[in-house]
């Protein structure tokens, strides 16, 4: 039986609503095949807020997947590569202190457990080269390596704004989204509750069978009209503000970080982000442990100290403020909210950019064939991002919860253990006698998945005696054979892979790979 065509409304623009077009457009379009009309309206005069320039490994899938050129990524949306994060001071005051939490798994993470030959303070540079690698300013792949394949496991930093961009413009051109500029007045609602249409200021009267709300945090659709509850976090991730500068490099050959750096201060921490022409930096702060004049002083403060720049005073530093939380459920009738319509908490580890992927992706999956079956889709979907967002708080607060930091009060709170979720002191328990396992996650394939978790327990000291570590994990001669070829790798790759800046330089001009003769 031929399938209705189904018509879906995507409203706004920037990195929520043109990935989610495109990702819907890929797999459910008309001109590929499928039965959906899909098309974007966005404001002309509201600016995208931009403040994810770091992703997840995943979104060299999502980007495969919607038929974009990973070349093209670099030439139009000053992007580079992310292999991970880097993390001072958060274990402890000292500026000596930092760990890595790197996007590569252990090696043989699926055979047996290195950490028990292993000590806490240098387990990612002893279960995987990339550590080292980050260290040396090498990037994760050669320029013969295919199009979203690496010699190491990567994601990317890029220019959010030039990305929403860039996707717009592919949705336009090769996945038939269409594109529509203007103010909407108002919402129409429908005799069931549901959404009938949204009125531009221009006269037009937009219907469709779905409509994803992509407004940004006004939630124009799914707070204001359908007034579905914000559910605040900010008794567990206390953060509500931050300021974000753009930084020049010292020269044009600077080098640039294939990771995220990030940098704990008293109340608060730094984002340092490396791209081909700039450094986008930013202090992420709770306004009920500091005023934002104090804020804003610690931070240029920081850039003069720790970046080499003479003139942090004279930087424009923007401030963000939001409410750290999300919907009570995504999914209401035929309106489904992504991106900062539906929630946000601080970009710590990639998340803001990562849950607009997971949003996407499941209403791609979920997509009825049907109207009337809007309301199962809508059921599963809820489940899913509720779960999702659960564990992503749970693992942000991790980060938080194992500091031993007692030099200012908001460090103190969050060490409280009344603060952590439950769920969160359940598995801390676990782990004092066992690592992490698949098995202590509800959902199936987590953002992060358990060797995420113990990247950051052994950084951060946590200590567990592995009294419950399974019985093939007592192989003491297995294990160094494994470490040893960690190194072993490490020393090839650092003979093989480019610099960091180099390859996307190379990327850029559009430099073919040499062909080695005989």
């Amino acid at each position: 039986m031929q399938q209705a065509p189904l018509s879906i409304l995507v409203l706004g623009g920037g990195a929520a609503g043109w990935l989610t077009a495109a990702l819907l457009a890929a797999e459910h379009g008309r001109n590929r095949g499928g039965h959906c009309d899909i098309a974007v309206v966005e404001s002309p005069n509201v600016p995208t807020i931009g403040v994810g320039e770091g992703t997840w490994p995943s979104m060299r899938e999502t980007l495969r997947r919607i038929g974009l050129s990973e070349r093209r990524l670099f030439t139009e949306c000053d992007a580079s590569f992310k292999q991970g994060s880097l993390f001072t001071s958060w274990r402890s005051e000292s500026e000596r202190d930092r760990y890595y939490h790197p996007f590569s798994l252990p090696h043989g993470y699926f055979e047996l457990d290195l950490a028990r030959q292993q000590g806490a303070d240098d387990y990612a540079y002893a279960v995987t080269p990339q550590a080292a690698i980050c260290d040396a300013g090498l990037a994760p792949k050669q320029l013969a390596t295919p199009e979203y394949a690496g010699v190491l496991n990567y994601g990317y930093h890029f220019d959010a704004g030039k990305f929403g961009r860039c996707l717009r413009d592919h949705c336009v051109s090769q996945l038939g989204v269409r594109h529509l500029s203007a103010e909407i007045e108002r919402v129409e609602g429908g005799a069931d509750g549901s959404v009938a249409a949204l009125h531009t200021r221009e006269g037009q009267r937009l219907a469709a069978d779905l409509f994803v709300d992509c407004s940004g945090s006004t939630g124009l659709i799914i707070g204001d009209h359908l007034g579905i509850p914000w559910e605040s976090k900010a008794s567990v991730l206390f953060n509500d503000r931050a300021l974000a500068v753009q930084v020049p490099h010292e020269s044009a050959e600077a080098p640039i970080a294939s990771v995220t750096r990030s940098t704990a201060l008293a109340n608060g921490w730094v984002w340092d982000i490396g791209l081909p022409t700039r450094r986008g930096m930013g202090y992420v702060y709770a306004s009920d442990f500091t005023d934002d004049q104090t804020a804003e002083a610690d931070f240029r403060n920081f850039l003069e100290r720790e970046s080499a720049i003479t003139n942090a005073a004279d930087l424009s530093v923007r401030q963000l403020r939001f409410a750290p939380g999300h919907r009570s459920v995504f999914w209401q009738g035929n309106c489904v909210a992504v991106g900062m319509a539906a929630g946000f908490i601080e970009p710590l580890e990639a998340s803001a950019l990562a849950l607009i992927e997971q949003s996407a992706g499941l209403i791609r999956d979920f997509l009825p064939a049907q109207v009337d079956q809007m309301e199962i889709a809508a059921k599963r979907f809820n489940r899913q991002m509720l779960a999702h967002w659960d564990h992503i708080i749970e693992f942000l607060k991790l980060h938080y919860a194992l500091s031993t930091r007692s030099d200012s009060e908001y460090w103190r709170a969050h060490r409280a253990p009344e603060t952590w979720p439950e769920s969160l002191r359940e598995n801390l328990t676990l782990w004092r006698h066992r690592a992490p396992a698949r098995q202590d996650f509800p959902m199936a394939q987590p953002l992060f998945p358990p060797a995420s978790y113990r990247y950051v327990l052994h950084g951060m000291g946590y200590p567990c005696d592995f009294v419950r570590a399974p019985r093939a994990d007592n192989n003491p001669e297995q294990a160094r054979a494994k470490l040893a070829e960690v190194q072993r790798q490490l020393a090839s790759f650092r003979n093989g892979l480019p610099g960091n800046r180099q390859l996307i330089e190379q990327l850029i001009s559009g430099a073919q790979p040499r062909v080695r003769a005989g």
